[in-house]
Formats: structure tokens, C-alpha cells, sequence
């Protein structure tokens, strides 16, 4: 990208400015007034507008100028860190990792997937969360070193993308203290007396808890479907309806929304994968998560 001035010159003007006059200045920089003056000069050239004016037998900022200085202060207090920065990297250098994360993923579940590397030291994590198929196009790009979904990649040899079962759940509905305490009839059948809410199809789920619902003689009063897991649960927690919802995060739901189990699907697991593309040189922190222990 070409800048429209250069730093250099940036860098006189800001010292002719902290030092309050172009010879001050030049003895600072060890160089010409004349020299010193013609930086100035330029960079102005390039702005399109005077940085200093007279004043007196000295010279002042103009408006401009004060602008200029302001910007000029953020860019050369950020260049003295550099050194510091660059110094502590190079002492203790950080492991970065980019995860794609299905947005069909709880967000509950992403943490505890993750959780084998959040325990290391010195790492950098990225996380983009977004629609399935284009975090398997960025998988394929290298842009991505792994992907966590509720769904395997698909069989497609073009893609040379390969997925890895880290756990699954069963499930149990959970509502607020509300819901609990209004309850008829044991499950599941209550749950024809109770507003349901759902994630919406884009999770695999959905249609395991659709066939259940027809299994069980269950005719759901749907109030509410969400794409985003976490908006689900803050609806919840807040009376809306009851939802479904793995147990792996029944301890999270207790302690966080308040919200406690109505009853157990012993028939429904959702499945978690991580997807990798086929490297000959793993990153050491997809192999952590990929590797861990069972939840």
C-alpha cells in the first residue's frame, strides 16, 4: 500500500513540534535547519495543508498541525514499544492456532472443546464462527487449522478434509424456575403443556428432537427457534419456554442461567467432530484438541 506521505518526514515534524522551533530541532536530529525545514516542507506538500505558522519570531501549529500531532504522538509512542515487544516475543514465542466454529455449535460446547489448549501458556487463539460449508472452503484454503461442528465434513475427496468424533451427550430439556415448578404429568409427556423452544434447522440436532417429538406423541408448542445457542438460553433463563439441551452443560445452565433439568432423552446424543485439513506437519494445539480426554 502506498501512503499518501512519508514517516520519515512525519517523524521531523514531530520533533520540530515537541521541541518548539526548527533549530532546536535540528540540533536534536544532529542535521541542517535547512534540511530539517525542507521535511517539513514536504510532508505539508503531501497533507495539502500548512502544519506551522509564524508566531512571533518563532512559529506555532496551525489547526492542522495540532491534528497532525495528535496522530503523529499514538504512531511514535507505538514505535518505542516496539523493541519491548519484539524482545518479549522473541523470549517466550506463542503458539497460535485458527479455529473455525460451526455456528450449529453451542456455545458451551465450544469452550469445553477448546479447553485442552486454554490450560497452555503462550498461546494466541482466533476463533470465526460461521456458516458450515464456508468454514470448509476456508479449511481447504489452509485458512483455518481446524473446524469444530456438530456434523462431520462430507464425503468430497476435493476438499482432502478429514473429521474426528471428540464426544457426544445425550440430551435433557431444561426450563427456568418457572417451568419446573409448573410441570403436569410426568415426562415427557408435560411437555405438551409447556411453550417449547428450539435451535433452529441449521442444527443437526433439530431433526433428531423433530422425530422424537413424533415418537413420544409429543405436539410441540414451538414459542420460539434460534439460530445462536447462547440467544436460546438467555430466552430461556428468562421464562420464554423449555428447550433441549446436551448434559455435558448441565452444570454451566445451573450455574450461569439458573436453570435446571426436566427430564432425560436417553435415546438422543448429538455428536461434536473436529474437521482438519490432511497436513503433512500438524499444528501441535490441533493434535491437543484432538487428543483429549473424554468429557
Amino acid at each position: 500500500m502506498t501512503m499518501p506521505y512519508n514517516y520519515r518526514h512525519l517523524y521531523y515534524f514531530w520533533v520540530v513540534a515537541k521541541e518548539g522551533s526548527m533549530s532546536k530541532a535540528a540540533e536534536r536530529l544532529d542535521m541542517a535547519i535547512q534540511t530539517i525545514s525542507a521535511q517539513v516542507h514536504e510532508l505539508e506538500k503531501s497533507l495539502g495543508f500548512l502544519l506551522f505558522k509564524p508566531a512571533g519570531r518563532g512559529i506555532t501549529l496551525t489547526e492542522s498541525g495540532f491534528a497532525a500531532l495528535e496522530i503523529a504522538d499514538q504512531i511514535f509512542s507505538l514505535g518505542e514499544r516496539l523493541p519491548e515487544a519484539v524482545r518479549d516475543a522473541a523470549k517466550a514465542p506463542k503458539q497460535k492456532i485458527t479455529v473455525g466454529v460451526s455456528d450449529g455449535l453451542p456455545k458451551l460446547i465450544t469452550r469445553q472443546l477448546l479447553e485442552p489448549i486454554l490450560q497452555m501458556k503462550e498461546i494466541h487463539l482466533i476463533v470465526h464462527e460461521g456458516e458450515f460449508d464456508d468454514l470448509l472452503a476456508d479449511l481447504a484454503l489452509h485458512r483455518l487449522d481446524i473446524i469444530l461442528s456438530d456434523r462431520p465434513a462430507p464425503n468430497n475427496k476435493n476438499l482432502n478434509v478429514y473429521s474426528e468424533e471428540l464426544t457426544k451427550s445425550a440430551i435433557s430439556w431444561y426450563g427456568s424456575e418457572k417451568w419446573s415448578k409448573a410441570v403436569k404429568g410426568t415426562f415427557p409427556d408435560c411437555l405438551n403443556h409447556l411453550p417449547i423452544l428450539l435451535p433452529t434447522s441449521h442444527s443437526m440436532v433439530r431433526f433428531l428432537i423433530d422425530q422424537w417429538f413424533i415418537k413420544n406423541n409429543i405436539i410441540p408448542n414451538v414459542v420460539g427457534e434460534f439460530e445462536d445457542s447462547a440467544l436460546l438460553k438467555t430466552f430461556a433463563a428468562s421464562g420464554m419456554g423449555v428447550f433441549p439441551a446436551v448434559n455435558l452443560v448441565q452444570k454451566e445452565l445451573r450455574e450461569t442461567y439458573h436453570i435446571e433439568a426436566l427430564g432425560h432423552c436417553s435415546d438422543i446424543y448429538e455428536y461434536f467432530y473436529a474437521i482438519r485439513s490432511e497436513k503433512k506437519i500438524a499444528n501441535p494445539l490441533v493434535e491437543a484438541i484432538i487428543k483429549r480426554s473424554s468429557l
